[in-house]
């Protein structure tokens, strides 16, 4: 018999957890249902955030399990919210009470794997960590020592996603080209736990964080560039927790100080319609929004139009929350409608910058149809292509 939340434990016990979990949120809400209304499920499905909250404050007596792990954390939803509660962060603190419990129904249990596999190797893919940097053999890049100027963390799709490693690749390759003194961490990288703490892992998440910030000090690291806008979000707002600090930039707003400093010259034309896709934990969650563009609109010959939801009202990609280690059934990825977004503007390329983003886009151009469906492509590649003199295949 499947375990279940409402059968592990007595109901004021779950409510209490909950609460120390972080989820004392809960009272404050007093089920208005506008989170429900700018949730991104229910135009693929019923789902309502409102009664997970609602079931949370009794206990959990009759949750849906998979709604437990539906969430996105896309960000929508709080900012609508007139009583100011967080429903990720009650949403997370459900998801620990669930880890702690050992509850993960069938469609979550990506989750499960996904975290023993960062528990032994460092990533969620199940791959090895000996194999973590060799996408980058035969680049010449170094192990980051003191006084570089940054240090290129890749992150875990750059490091083992074949379509990933080429955003990696690239990146490397416009960094050479401006002569940016930068190294990596190789072996010594960890995820950096963003995802699995979303899922109710935090133990997961504090062995990840004290790897990487071991790392970090020990090699002198001052500043880290990153490709993942959720390694942004938590090296920015979460590994303070540990009482460090670092200088943080994402590889967008890196790419733009380059060429503001004329390092990097975007010589080459590149004829093409574009659109950008703000990734959540990029736009929504950090206020990444306009230094994407400006870089876009710097390339000779690109068109940049934008999606009828963009900015703050970005649809998300499903990615996030751990949704990328579960299974999402056909009809129900926001991804194929972001899809059919981009090529109402006639782009011939979505272009954006987050692993997952990317993942979920090329998965849904083949349930589409890839002659039916925008490109997609990283900021770096497309930024590439003008540095390296244009001329890339539209």
């Amino acid at each position: 018999m499947e375990r279940t939340l409402e059968t592990v434990a007595p109901q004021p016990e779950i409510v209490q957890e909950i609460k120390a979990a972080g989820g004392a949120v809960l009272d404050y809400c007093y089920q208005c249902g506008k989170c429900d209304v700018v949730c991104p499920w229910n135009r693929v499905r019923s789902f309502s955030i409102r009664k997970v909250i609602r079931q949370a404050a009794f206990g959990l007596p009759e949750i849906d399990q998979d709604d437990v792990w539906r969430c996105t954390t896309c960000g929508t939803c709080p900012a609508e919210c007139p009583r100011g509660v967080d429903q990720i962060k009650l949403g997370v603190a459900v998801r620990r009470v669930a880890t702690l419990y050992d509850v993960f129904p069938a469609s979550a249990r990506g989750v499960r794997s996904a975290g023993q596999s960062l528990r032994s190797d460092g990533n969620p893919l199940g791959n090895e960590r000996c194999a973590r940097d060799a996408w980058a053999n035969g680049l010449g890049v170094k192990l980051h020592a003191e006084g570089m100027e940054v240090l290129y963390f890749v992150g875990c799709y750059g490091s083992y996603d074949p379509r990933m490693q080429r955003v990696a690749v690239a990146t490397v390759n416009l960094l050479q080209r401006a002569g940016v003194q930068f190294g990596m961490l190789g072996k010594e990288e960890s995820c950096c736990g963003e995802s699995i703490r979303k899922t109710g892992d935090e133990e997961a998440f504090k062995l990840l964080a004290r790897e990487n910030i071991k790392a970090f000090i020990d090699r002198g690291v001052k500043r880290i560039l990153v490709s993942s806008p959720h390694c942004y979000h938590t090296f920015v707002n979460e590994y303070p927790e540990f009482m460090v600090h670092f200088e943080v930039v994402h590889v967008s707003q890196f790419i733009s100080e380059l060429i503001a400093a004329g390092r990097l010259e975007l010589k080459g034309r590149v004829a093409r319609k574009i659109t950008w896709h703000d990734p959540c934990y990029l736009g929504r969650h950090n206020g990444v929004y306009e230094q994407p563009r400006e870089v876009l609109k710097k390339i000779p010959g690109i068109q940049l139009t934008e999606m009828s939801e963009n900015r703050k009202n970005s649809l998300c990609c499903g990615g996030g929350g751990g949704r990328i280690w579960m299974e999402t059934p056909k009809g129900e990825r926001f991804s194929d409608i972001r899809l059919a977004q981009a090529k109402d503007t006639g782009a011939e390329v979505l272009v954006t910058s987050c692993p997952y983003c990317i993942s979920n886009f090329e998965d849904s151009r083949l349930t589409l149809g890839e002659d039916q469906t925008p490109r997609v492509q990283d900021i770096a590649e497309i930024v590439l292509e003008s540095v390296q003199g244009g001329g890339g295949v539209p």
